[in-house]
């Protein structure tokens, strides 16, 4: 009896400290399957990330809850600092840049601002810094994750949805979709979301799950209205539903 116990415990126990990411929570609606990701991939990645527990409020980066909080369904348990800076491309780009920083690909995070400059992470990490349109060498190499944000954080003040939305291609067959793809409109302002996970029916119709931040920087949330899953064929009364269609549909190279 105690051994059967003790089991017990240590299941109750893996089961209260195992995360609660993207797959776990948001289940394959009936008649649907997962669309399969390839492992390693900006995609696998993102059907994993944890979120903080069910219920949690979008908050912006100020502390008070969000505008967008009634479109809650889950929000993910990733930093947004205390400045209002991490907004709906902001956002995209951290995911994107997140990954590559966790795979160790540093020469993969790079991404231009406006005005056209290209601000790659290994120049800032070696010690080079913007200034006056240009890198000037100024700081000590750091890899360190303190220097990744403080150089997310400089992204996140130049660029927006006019330049990411350059980066860009456009998805040309919209049944194409796949997790890791954006719909965005570049604007000031702009916006865009992101695809999360994707799952198709036996007719090859095609849900799936968008998360955004927004104006004033906010928590990476996972959106429903209704629903969490989504469809291109299905309009959506959610602030800039009109995005969620095939011609915004855009990837990373």
């Amino acid at each position: 009896m105690k051994s059967i116990a003790v089991v017990f415990l240590v299941l109750m126990l893996n089961t209260a400290t195992a995360p609660d990411t993207i797959l776990i929570r948001f289940k394959t609606p009936d008649g649907y399957i997962q669309q399969l990701v390839n492992p390693g991939s900006f995609g696998e990645w993102l059907q994993n990330l944890p979120l903080k527990p069910a219920g949690t409020h979008t908050k912006i980066y100020s502390g008070a809850i969000a505008r967008t909080d009634v479109y809650t369904a889950g929000v993910i348990d990733m930093s947004i600092g205390t400045q209002d800076l991490q907004q709906c491309a902001d956002a995209v780009m951290r995911l994107r840049g997140e990954y590559f920083y966790q795979q160790k690909r540093y020469e993969a995070i790079s991404f231009h601002f406006v005005n056209g400059f290209k601000c790659d992470y290994v120049h800032y990490a070696n010690g080079y810094r913007y200034k006056n349109g240009k890198w000037a060498l100024i700081a000590k190499k750091d890899y360190g994750y303190n220097t990744f944000m403080k150089y997310m954080t400089l992204v996140f003040g130049y660029a927006s949805t006019l330049s990411l939305e350059k980066e860009l291609k456009p998805v040309t067959n919209p049944n194409d979709i796949k997790t890791g793809d954006v719909f965005i409109r570049g604007g000031s302002p702009g916006h865009c979301f992101m695809v999360m996970d994707v799952v198709e029916s036996s007719a090859h119709k095609k849900q799936f799950l968008l998360a955004q931040s927004f104006m004033p920087a906010q928590n990476i949330q996972v959106l429903q209205y209704g629903s969490p899953w989504f469809s291109m064929d299905k309009p959506s009364d959610i602030a800039y539903g009109e995005l969620i269609n095939a011609k915004y549909l855009r990837r990373f190279e």
